[in-house]
């Protein structure tokens, strides 16, 4: 914590700036789950396309929030052309959400041959490690990334990352099942099929027997038999994971990306936050600044919160115009809300004053349309 920060108001985020500097080609936005990080990310590509950018926007969102803003019927592993944006400034947008077993798939079909990629394709193991498999999600979504930066269709790419708690898992996700397939125990699985001649097959074979009896018992024969064969079938395509995974992380290091926070205005929102800001630190990402959304901002003029709630008792004391004293209340809740606001993000700046900040105003309902996004777009604001 910055001593000297306190009482100072934080640097200002120009979003505008960001999406129109050229350099810029991809846009990551993360924090935790449930901070409108999904909006955040459509408002910008949005913004970003109707000031002549080409932009696609790839959520790994499992909800359908963002198909339903742009008025899209439907939203898969296909970037798909979205109609009534502002094509004038000369740009365009695409949306997509990852389907990671798709992902995985198309990984297994470019990487493998024909007939190696329907045996993996078609093995009861593949099926359950790319559909459900802990850090799938996040590894494919840095797969389907890599994919996107290497076409020449966009020159901006803005990620929604998963409404997870550690939203970060993506970062070490590759790691962690480039780890698992290259593992030690994995290789031992495939690697009688893999030995190159029978002598050292029959060597391996009494260690391997020893090993695959006591899994056996443990997993089941039928489970490791599609273990065994899953690996052998994946044989030519190990390495490639962790070397794309290493490619893409990579990317996400160098000064075309940029690291967006999103947060709330609340406690545990800002914590993650701050967690986030440290990561980015500490891995050398380029962190961009933070978008603190569903702020309540505090109006100028007019009376305060304890005038307001004082007239408000005054007139029901006389019996006498419930409506403005109902209003009156109503103006004191907005802002005690706005104070509240005030404080935390105080807090976080305090701690984080290098963190340049935008708001975003708390709204009445909820974004459904181009509109609503256009809105949230404008509403940027670097005070």
């Amino acid at each position: 914590m910055n001593p000297a920060a306190r009482g100072h108001r934080p640097v200002g985020f120009d979003t505008d700036r960001l999406i129109d500097d050229r350099r810029i080609r991809i846009v990551v936005c993360c924090g935790s789950g449930g901070v409108g990080k999904t909006t955040t990310a459509a408002a910008l590509a949005l913004r970003a396309a109707e000031r002549g950018r080409q932009a696609v926007v790839l959520t790994i969102d499992p909800a359908r929030r963002l198909a339903q803003s742009m008025g899209l019927s439907e939203l898969d592993n296909i970037p798909r052309a979205v109609s009534g944006v502002d094509t004038s400034a000369g740009g365009t947008l695409d949306a997509m959400m990852l389907d990671m077993k798709r992902t995985f798939d198309e990984v297994v079909e470019t990487h493998a041959t024909p007939e190696r990629a329907r045996q993996i394709l078609a093995n009861p193991f593949y099926q359950a490690l790319s559909s459900s498999f802990a850090g799938t999600q996040e590894y494919m979504a840095m797969e389907k990334l890599g994919q996107l930066r290497a076409r020449s269709d966009w020159d901006l790419i803005v990620v929604d990352t998963p409404p997870s708690r550690s939203a970060l898992d993506f970062l070490d996700a590759p790691e962690r099942l480039g780890s698992f397939l290259d593992g030690r125990l994995i290789r031992l699985l495939g690697g009688t099929a893999r030995a190159g001649g029978r002598t050292y097959l029959k060597l391996l074979h009494a260690g391997f027997n020893v090993v695959t009896s006591a899994l056996t018992k443990i997993l089941g024969g039928e489970l490791l038999r599609d273990v065994s064969t899953f690996v052998n079938a994946l044989d030519t395509m190990f390495g490639g994971f962790r070397e794309r995974a290493d490619q893409t992380y990579a990317l996400l290091k160098r000064p075309e990306t940029a690291f967006i926070v999103v947060a709330a205005p609340e406690p545990d929102a800002l914590r993650e936050a701050s967690y986030f800001v440290d990561r980015l630190s500490r891995d050398a990402m380029p962190m961009a600044g933070l978008v603190l959304n569903r702020v309540h901002l505090r109006e100028s003029g007019g009376i305060g919160a304890e005038q307001a709630v004082a007239a408000a008792e005054r007139l029901e004391a006389a019996g006498s115009h419930e409506l403005t004293a109902s209003l009156l209340r109503l103006h004191a809740e907005r802002l005690r809300l706005a104070a509240r606001d005030e404080r935390v993000g105080e807090r976080f700046t305090t701690a984080h004053p290098e963190v340049p900040v935008t708001h975003v105003p708390a709204l009445v309902g909820d974004v459904h349309d181009l509109d609503g996004l256009r809105r949230i777009g404008a509403l940027f604001d670097t005070r």
